[in-house]
């Protein structure tokens, strides 16, 4: 029994090895065989062919190959892409090669008629007579009248009203007398006219201004005093404005040499009696705004010989003979250097000239215009392209109307008023004769304003506004041209090429 159930023991071990050898052995060939699969894979997958990735996305699910979201194409306003800058470059591109052609053509056509000599005999006709040069020098009496007049005032040697009388009168003069010596000299040529009248015009508001802030500074002292029983007005102050110390300066210490001449020549029309100053002058900066202002100038004097002088000349036989297909061919083709000239004349005016005075003068407040191009309705247009103005007329003329009463819609027509007024005046005494192009072609800006606020919004507003800067300037400067050629020459038609 024993050996029987010994040798069942041994035949169980062996049963049990051998499977075990067999099972192993099984296993090591799945390992084999996983391995190949895994390598064949590998090579499958590094060989995949579209169709075969299609098939695997298909097992994974729709989701899987999915090329299509919800978006907005690129030029659609709803997309948010804002990155135009090859456009932007492609336009400039386009203007350049565009100008290049025109400006070829013209040499073609006129030759080279840019003439420096025949710009310095627009300004004078007598090289020994200056009178738009003498007429400006004869401006320090206006300046010196208002400093006096202010000074009598405030130690109280006049009186308010005799002051305010005074006053008027020195800023009716200003107006009246170098528009009476530009009318009788026969010497005064436009451009010199221009100048001239354009210096006093600047006096004009900055001397008004002058006179308002001392006056409320003269108020505001007389009631304290009247409040504290004592006077608040500051003993005299030797360093005003102008000085390098930056004193501090209080009311009546403002009333020097000095400081009124530091207002004077500072690219501001609003007067205060302490200016934010610069900490100093930068020379980099001021040298780089004299380039701009030297190359600026004379590329708008060679481009108004070049190209404006024959086309308005080349315009008046259409005026003569009332050709309105002509005449509005002309017009079209005289927008596109009339503009390109003012686009350069605001850049050299409002930015490099004014920057460079002020820099000069150490004046802190640069803000000489805001970004008007991007202007959806005329009023915001000419509440930004000219700040000085703006503040002004906020400050001076808008502001006080409302304080006495007066509503907004009549404030801002007389505010209107006031800029198609000196828009005239600067054109029709210089050229000698009164049409009202100006004044008109201003106070047309009321029903435009409101035809583009109440029907035009966004984009299309904007299009409105540069449609009207780029149109309605060269209407003004064929009419005044015109009828400037018919009073001095007879007729339109003379002297002018075909």
């Amino acid at each position: 029994m024993g050996d029987r159930s010994e040798r069942a023991s041994v035949k169980h071990r062996r049963r049990t090895t051998i499977a075990g050898d067999a099972a192993g052995a099984q296993a090591k060939r799945g390992g084999a065989a996983e391995t190949l699969s895994g390598q064949v894979k590998e090579k499958e997958h590094r060989h995949e062919t579209p169709a075969n990735k299609h098939k695997h996305h298909s097992d994974a699910g729709d989701d899987g190959f999915s090329c299509h979201k919800l978006q907005e194409s690129l030029l659609s306003s709803n997309s948010g892409y804002s990155n135009y800058r090859g456009i932007l470059n492609w336009c400039v591109v386009m203007l350049v090669l565009s100008n290049a052609r025109l400006v070829l053509e013209n040499l073609i056509k006129y030759g080279i008629l840019v003439d420096p000599i025949q710009i310095i005999s627009l300004f004078l006709k007598d090289p020994y007579s200056w009178p738009a040069l003498c007429l400006i020098i004869v401006s320090n009496v206006f300046i010196m009248a208002a400093l006096y007049i202010e000074r009598k005032l405030s130690v109280g040697t006049i009186s308010e009203g005799t002051g305010t009388f005074l006053h008027c009168t020195n800023l009716a003069a200003l107006l009246f007398v170098p528009a009476g010596t530009v009318l009788s000299l026969s010497s005064m040529t436009p451009v010199g006219g221009v100048v001239a009248l354009s210096v006093f015009t600047i006096l004009f508001l900055k001397l008004y201004s002058y006179r308002d802030v001392n006056k409320w500074c003269r108020e505001i002292r007389h009631a304290k005093a009247r409040t504290l029983s004592r006077s608040h007005s500051c003993p005299s102050v030797h360093k005003a404005n102008g000085t390098a110390g930056y004193t501090h300066v209080t009311f009546p210490g403002n009333l020097t040499h000095r400081d009124i001449y530091y207002f004077i020549f500072a690219p501001t029309l609003c007067y205060e009696l302490n200016f934010p100053r610069s900490p100093r002058i930068r020379k980099r900066f001021l040298l780089r705004r004299l380039l701009e202002m030297l190359f600026l100038m004379q590329l708008m004097i060679g481009l108004i010989q070049q190209w404006m002088v024959p086309t308005i000349q080349n315009s008046m036989k259409p005026f003569q003979e009332m050709d309105f297909s002509r005449i509005v061919e002309r017009l079209l083709k005289l927008a596109v250097p009339n503009h390109f000239i003012w686009l350069i004349f605001f850049y050299w005016y409002f930015h490099s000239s004014m920057n460079f005075i002020a820099e000069l003068m150490q004046f802190g407040d640069r803000e000489f215009y805001r970004d008007w191009w991007n202007s959806e309705t005329i009023p915001y247009f000419w509440s930004n392209w000219n700040i000085p103005v703006h503040k002004w007329c906020l400050r001076h003329f808008y502001k006080p109307m409302l304080v006495k009463g007066v509503n907004k819609f009549a404030a801002q027509l007389a505010v209107f008023f006031l800029s198609a007024f000196f828009h005239e005046y600067l054109v029709s005494v210089p050229l000698k004769m009164f049409r009202l192009w100006a004044f008109l072609g201003m106070m047309a800006q009321i029903p435009l304003a409101y035809f583009v606020g109440r029907f035009l919004r966004g984009n299309y507003g904007n299009a409105a506004v540069w449609m009207s800067l780029i149109i309605g300037q060269p209407v003004a400067v064929l009419m005044y041209v015109h009828d400037y050629y018919v009073l001095h020459y007879g007729s339109a038609s003379e002297g002018v090429t075909a």
